[in-house]
């Protein structure tokens, strides 16, 4: 599929999850899901990740919910002392925490990996959330998305706080830092007042990699104004490519070009030898999962009971009273379900169900090694992708396929590296360190662009 063009390769990060990011995946017979909060069970896949030259791992977080996933920073720091290439990507919300805090925990995590740590911003989406921190009510979609550009705003002064050469250790002198070379960053907006500086040295990427999840108008806005790579769902490529444009047509108000952001669609191949083989694979999950609750859970999100539906009937037309403004969750996923119905009218109520169970409404396939590396190449070659954020159906399994078939394949075509670019997750991914605001050459190039 490839062309006589300049070969565009591929990132990847992979989405570790439990079981794997089929809703079933923990029934399925391959899965171990009694070891989800075993260190050794996420070394495996962090050591295998690392052996396929993958871009990264993640992990996400969240404040509610039955226990499912270890804390981010805890696990990361772990796996940073048994990786060496593999970059860290930890979700972290701005809504519950504070921006002293999580700036000086990103530049711990990023010194411990030497440089391989990643923020996955989110604003959180449920009152359940709010509810655990004495909240009355979880914020408003806009507003939160407000104190969100105010929070990373103050973390990354806070990471400039410090210029590079500010740490001295002249013992002759009894010199530990140039005091000169602490800032006081003495911010004061709508929501934060924060003095400075940060009781750590700037991180060595500078910042860690920022990496934005929402898909919603002021997700994407968000995304154009501070974010390095993008984590989306987006389950075709005609949506892909519209998400991709959208954008990174963002990027020029803010002053930043095209090749300053990544984006990296949710990809959940389920890969067989041959084609009967992965489709066997696909239906055995599937036998799985627990239709009845899923239903319920339509139900709740669009205020229609659909319990008693025929299951292989087309899907009535499931809209949303109150119009998706109206949504104070995830305005992404919610108009992502959307669109799945609005797209086939043929759907069935066990298809829709099917395609929410495999990724929760990100890019599946099923087939063979060969035909994973065309989906990938096609979405790389039609602006649809950067690469992808893997979400493998099961673990370890999945991933191992993946690694084992899929990157070789993707090696032999030019479209993956065959060794890391760097020691750092900046590197890696081809993005450059960003200036201290503080420091003399940033000053300097500020005041002239004045």
């Amino acid at each position: 599929m490839s062309s006589s063009q300049d070969t565009k390769q591929a990132h990847f990060n992979v989405f570790l999850r439990a079981a794997g990011h089929h809703a079933a995946a923990w029934r399925h017979p391959s899965t171990t899901p009694e070891l989800t909060f075993q260190f050794d069970y996420y070394k495996r896949l962090a050591l295998t990740a690392e052996r396929g030259l993958l871009d990264s791992v993640f992990m996400a977080d969240g404040y509610v919910g039955t226990g499912r996933r270890l804390e981010p920073f805890t696990l990361l720091s772990a796996l940073a002392a048994v990786t060496t290439n593999l970059g860290l990507i930890g979700t972290v919300g701005t809504t519950y925490n504070e921006p002293f805090h999580v700036a000086r925990k990103f530049a711990s995590l990023d010194r411990i990996s030497g440089g391989r740590s990643g923020w996955n911003i989110v604003t959180g989406h449920t009152d359940e959330t709010a509810f655990n921190f004495g909240k009355q009510s979880h914020l408003e979609h806009s507003e939160r998305y407000r104190w969100a550009e105010e929070f990373v705003e103050v973390t990354k002064q806070l990471w400039d706080s410090w210029e590079e050469d500010a740490l001295v250790f002249d013992k002759a002198k009894g010199i530990q830092f140039d005091d000169s070379k602490l800032h006081e960053i003495n911010y004061e907006g709508k929501v934060y007042k924060v003095k400075g500086p940060l009781n750590i040295p700037r991180p060595p990427q500078g910042y860690p990699v920022l990496v934005q999840a929402g898909s919603s108008e002021s997700g994407k806005e968000l995304a154009a104004q501070t974010a390095e790579v993008v984590f989306t769902a987006q389950p075709t490529l005609a949506e892909g490519k519209a998400f991709y444009a959208d954008v990174k047509g963002r990027l020029a108000r803010y002053g930043r070009t095209p090749d300053q952001i990544l984006i990296l669609p949710g990809f959940s191949p389920i890969i067989g030898d041959t084609r009967a083989e992965a489709q066997e694979l696909e239906d055995e999950l599937n036998s799985f999962h627990d239709i009845d609750r899923h239903i319920a859970a339509l139900s709740e999100r669009f205020g229609i009971d659909l319990t008693g539906y025929p299951l292989d009937a087309p899907v009535p037309e499931i809209l949303n009273p109150k119009g998706i403004e109206d949504v104070n969750g995830s305005k992404s996923r919610h108009q992502l379900i959307l669109d799945m119905l609005r797209s086939d009218a043929n759907l069935t109520l066990r298809q829709v169900v099917n395609r929410l169970s495999a990724a929760r409404g990100h890019l599946t396939f099923t087939g063979t090694p060969i035909e994973v590396a065309d989906v990938i190449e096609q979405w790389l070659d039609e602006q649809g992708a950067d690469g992808f954020n893997l979400m493998p159906p099961i673990y370890p399994e999945g991933l191992d396929s993946f690694i084992d078939k899929v990157v070789p394949e993707l090696q032999n075509r030019g479209r993956f590296r065959t060794a890391y670019e760097g020691a750092t997750l900046r590197e890696n991914l081809g993005l450059a360190v960003p200036a201290n605001r503080f420091s003399a050459s940033a000053a300097s190039g500020i005041a002239s662009a004045n």
